[in-house]
């Protein structure tokens, strides 16, 4: 499938999936904002949902007990459809953000400077408007939660807005990406209770554990043009120290989140989608080679698995609640 226009190679994206659908439904002229929402690329918002899905799944059992309700334990499919737009419409407004605000530095950086806006496929004029086009869509999905949620999304504005700007003045701009994507830790327990406590808390926790975790695999694909543009990253920082770090990071994001799910007082066998997330993680970095971008990209988007084995531990402790009664 040809890929979209760029100023170098016509008809290319260097970064761009061949053969998605969006290039197949979407009309030439539509291309260009799918690349800047990375529509083309769906690890991103799946990154950004699982924590909301979490939240959400965790606050449906907290204290769930022997003989409930299906219903009473497990989230609300209009809570689950609303985040998935939600996570669809902020990752897209999010990353187009962050393309006007790294454009210069895109135009830098051979894998990037492909995209939309350094290679002049669209204004930033158009970017803006398509920016506000999306986040209008995220803020008509917050409006249909409590005022608390409400209230607490919007706050959320403040550390996506830092975000782009952290490459350039800390070694762990991965922190920043962290306190954005795993802000969805807080919204699924906020929609269910109007208020937050200490289990959310430390899901958030170890949710930025976990997403500074993948975040420097991905950033190893960049590092030589990062240094040479002087764009700082934990990739850079811990270098050939980078398995360590992983396993620090990793087995900290799973110890918060077990910690999280006995304040919940969630059901037992929600821990097995933690141990098995554990194993994955494992393999990760038993797997990893921070020389090869390929096999680090793969290695990143593995982690919407990490993700969902979590979220299936905490449906079947829901389902367990329900079923208990039986053994």
């Amino acid at each position: 499938m040809e890929k979209i226009q760029s100023r170098e190679t016509r008809g290319r994206v260097a970064d761009a999936p061949s053969g998605h659908w969006v290039y197949r439904l979407l009309p030439r002229s539509a291309w260009p904002y799918a690349q800047l929402a990375r529509w083309d690329r769906p690890i991103g918002w799946q990154l950004l949902l699982w924590p909301c899905l979490w939240s959400l799944a965790m606050a449906a059992s907290a204290g769930a007990e022997a003989g409930a309700a299906l219903g009473d334990v497990l989230p609300s499919p209009l809570y689950l459809a609303l985040f998935v737009i939600g996570a669809i419409a902020m990752r897209g407004a999010g990353c187009t953000y962050n393309d006007l605000v790294d454009q210069n530095i895109d135009d830098a950086v051979e894998r990037t400077r492909s995209r939309p806006l350094p290679s002049g496929q669209v204004s930033r004029k158009q970017a803006w408007a398509f920016l506000f086009a999306q986040a209008l869509v995220g803020l008509i999905v917050l409006l249909q939660f409590n005022l608390f949620a409400i209230l607490l999304g919007i706050a959320s504005l403040g550390v996506v807005a830092i975000y782009p700007f952290a490459k350039r003045f800390t070694d762990w701009p991965q922190l920043f990406l962290g306190l954005a994507f795993s802000w969805g830790a807080f919204m699924g327990w906020a929609v269910t209770f109007g208020s937050l406590s200490l289990a959310p808390l430390l899901l958030y926790f170890g949710s930025i554990l976990w997403v500074i975790g993948y975040d420097t695999i991905y950033a190893h694909q960049d590092k030589e043009d990062d240094a040479i543009v002087g764009v700082r990253s934990t990739a850079r920082l811990f270098g050939e120290n980078t398995k360590r770090w992983l396993i620090g990071l990793y087995g900290g994001a799973l110890l918060f989140m077990a910690v999280a799910f006995a304040l919940a007082a969630v059901p037992m066998p929600a821990l097995a989608g933690l141990v098995a997330a554990g194993a994955h993680m494992a393999r990760q970095i038993r797997t990893l080679d921070i020389d090869n971008p390929d096999q680090c990209l793969i290695l990143f988007r593995s982690n919407t698995m990490v993700g969902l084995l979590i979220f299936l531990g905490l449906l079947g402790g829901g389902v367990w609640a329900v079923i208990s009664p039986q053994f």
